[in-house]
């Protein structure tokens, strides 16, 4: 596995791919391009497959906040995601808030998070 910190050279259409297999979605290439320049993206590849991204959205100073941590199936529970999330913890510029499905957050307890604020949403 090769993990990759602050990874610019990853691509729309290979991130499209990629979280097709996990959440399939009508992605614009365009739009996914203009995400992807905004976050720092740590990744993981196998093979020179991505197999693992996390994104980090952050101002820098004040806040950050995960965008999403995605592990394709068949590499869960192969130590991928704490890996990702143990190299956001090392190379944020701020504290991380982030959301979480309820079905992950034993995995984010095993790794050291704490639960903190209730989280909203607004619609658009």
């Amino acid at each position: 596995m090769i993990y990759k910190v602050n990874d610019t050279e990853l691509k729309a259409l290979d991130f499209i791919s990629f979280a097709n297999k996990i959440w399939k979605g009508g992605y614009d290439l365009k739009k996914t391009h203009e995400a992807l320049s905004k976050t720092i993206n740590i990744t993981c590849y196998n093979n020179g497959v991505l197999v693992g991204c996390l994104r980090i959205l952050t101002d820098g100073y004040f806040f950050g906040t995960i965008t999403e941590l995605l592990v394709l199936h068949e590499y869960q529970k192969h130590g991928i995601g704490s890996k990702l999330l143990n190299l956001a913890k090392e190379n944020t510029p701020t504290l991380l808030y982030f959301g979480s499905q309820p079905e992950a957050e034993i995995f984010y307890e095993k790794n050291g998070c704490k639960k903190s604020l209730q989280s909203y949403i607004i619609e658009k």
